[in-house]
């Protein structure tokens, strides 16, 4: 049930952001210098922002970006943390201990500290978000695909691949990275939500989306500057941020559920 309420809401939030521009009657950037700060109408479903700029339209395009920010650095972080994880689980011995110990070290760097400096060299550009963000969230997955490849390693099937001399390359990829799908894709569906909270943290700090892009996270900065005069700036695309962060846990939450055998035994 939690699977399908999270995946059905998440195909909602999919299709508003996707098609709902379409129906907009205002472009995102246009600012209606009669109509600042409106409440929503009639004519503005969402009201206009302090500048006189359309919130229904900025609301969706913020989602896309929140949205592709958030399944872009996922894709990021699952395909570094799955090949170094891999690699460290199955070789193991003193090749294992220097790439865990690497993620160690890399785990004691401040990200914001690290953000801050790649803005400060290559300026704020969406790419980077992608980077930034996927480049730092692969040490968890890194360590979870270590963990199930060091299980699989003693498994019967690898021992039969290895004694029918099969290369190391072909094990890993035709015995122990099918077997990793169920972790993964668990753990993708939760990433997705915590790259967004990131990508929102930083917007909200003012280093992430610049204009004329905008983000959830950058609406929500805005409508928290703007409360006193334009509360429903900060109301909706709040709203949007909230749903979404809901479904992809409700999601990844049943994947957990499902896939994973000792929450079945508990049932």
């Amino acid at each position: 049930m939690k699977l399908k309420l999270g995946a059905g809401l998440l195909l909602v939030i999919a299709l508003v952001v996707l098609i709902g521009p379409m129906f907009a009657a205002f472009d995102a950037e246009t600012i209606h210098w009669d109509d600042m700060a409106v409440a929503p109408d009639a004519v503005y479903w969402m009201g206009t922002d302090v500048m006189g700029r359309d919130l229904f339209i900025r609301t969706l395009q913020g989602g896309r970006v929140s949205l592709m920010v958030g399944l872009l650095a996922t894709m990021v972080s699952v395909f570094i943390g799955v090949s170094y994880g891999m690699l460290a689980g199955y070789m193991g011995a003193s090749t294992d201990a220097i790439m865990m110990r690497t993620v160690d070290v890399l785990y004691a760097l401040p990200f914001l500290f690290l953000v801050i400096l790649l803005m400060a060299f290559f300026g704020q550009q969406l790419w980077l978000l992608f980077a930034a963000i996927g480049g730092y969230l692969w040490l968890d997955m890194a360590r979870i695909v270590r963990g199930q490849t060091m299980a699989l390693k003693a498994q019967e099937f690898v021992e039969a691949a290895h004694a029918i001399g099969q290369q190391k390359r072909a094990i890993l990829v035709k015995h122990i990275l099918p077997n990793l799908r169920g972790v993964v894709i668990v753990y993708a569906t939760l990433t997705v939500p915590q790259v967004i909270m990131i990508e929102s943290f930083l917007s909200f700090l003012g280093l992430g989306v610049q204009e004329p892009m905008t983000s959830w996270g950058a609406l929500v900065n805005e409508g928290a500057d703007n409360m006193d005069l334009a509360p429903w700036s900060l109301w909706f695309p709040a709203l949007f941020l909230c749903l979404t962060l809901v479904g992809f846990n409700s999601v990844g939450d049943g994947l957990r559920d499902r896939w994973d055998p000792s929450m079945q035994k508990s049932k």
